[in-house]
């Protein structure tokens, strides 16, 4: 099975049965963000984890395995055409120099892991209109001098 079939076959069974992601993250101890990430075939499980996710969905051993398999990251360099996903890529685009700047300016030359890293989405109550909150939280790694 490859990822783009065990995503498939994971958003089938989350959509019929009516899960959430964080019912599933719950069922496997980990964050809603890195489970989904997982289940879109970006990160991979340990087995115990692929395991209680296809027992939570009633899916076989094939797409536990697969969970568990390293995935090949890579996307379209193209921009995003999904408005919620162009969004957060605009965002980025926007803010990212000065974001770069503030990073340096705080830690030192070096970047933000995407490995040893959490992210959290959350909703926040505003008269003026409820307000997405994305938590990135990733460690700094100071560029190492030869």
């Amino acid at each position: 099975m490859n990822h783009e079939t065990m995503t498939a076959t994971i958003l089938t069974a989350k959509n019929e049965q009516g899960y959430t992601w964080g019912q599933l993250a719950e069922s496997i101890g980990m964050s809603p963000v890195w489970t989904a990430s997982c289940c879109y075939g970006m990160n991979t499980m340990l087995e115990d984890q692929a395991k209680a996710l296809c027992t939570t969905l009633s899916l076989g051993d094939e797409v536990a395995r697969t969970l568990q398999t390293c995935p090949h990251k890579h996307w379209d360099k193209a921009v995003p055409t999904d408005p919620l996903i162009y969004r957060i890529y605009e965002a980025c685009m926007i803010y990212g120099d000065s974001v770069k700047d503030i990073i340096h300016e705080k830690f030192g030359d070096g970047i933000m892991s995407a490995i040893d890293y959490k992210m959290h989405v959350d909703r926040v109550e505003d008269p003026k209109g409820d307000r997405v909150v994305i938590t990135m939280d990733g460690k700094f790694l100071p560029f190492k001098r030869w």
